[in-house]
């Protein structure tokens, strides 16, 4: 009984350092030295910080529109790609009050995705210029 019990918290132990590494290697350090890193660390929208610019995602000017006045993005389905699967990509609504009305500094469309157990959803969404 004791020796599964370890098994189970070597695992889980496991578990959590990768998932710990993982979501601190997203922060690349491109912007460390930066003067835009305090502007990304500042951006908020009506859903709350948008944490950063390592955070976000860049999205191409076919990734991302407008219908019936609203915003529209393509992300992937997932975070966790499967093993030589081809990434599916979504449509996703952007919620209004995830827009960031402030002017955009880098001119690039961007998106800072979350995703949960009823699948994908935005917290901010910062349009380009779509040119």
């Amino acid at each position: 009984m004791f020796g599964v019990r370890l098994i189970y918290f070597v695992v889980f132990g496991l578990y959590f350092c990768v998932i710990a590494h993982s979501a601190i290697a997203r922060d690349d350090g491109r912007y460390a030295n930066s003067p835009l890193k305090q502007w990304f660390d500042g951006l908020r929208s009506g859903k709350g910080p948008c944490c950063s610019d390592a955070d976000g995602s860049a999205v191409t000017d076919a990734d991302w529109e407008t219908k019936d006045g609203h915003y529209r993005v393509r992300i992937p389905r997932s975070t966790i790609p499967h093993t030589g699967e081809k990434i599916e990509m979504i449509w996703v609504d952007v919620p209004d009050d995830a827009v960031i009305t402030e002017p955009n500094r880098v001119g690039r469309t961007m998106v800072w995705p979350i995703y949960g157990y009823m699948g994908p959803s935005i917290r901010c969404f910062m349009p380009g210029s779509m040119t």
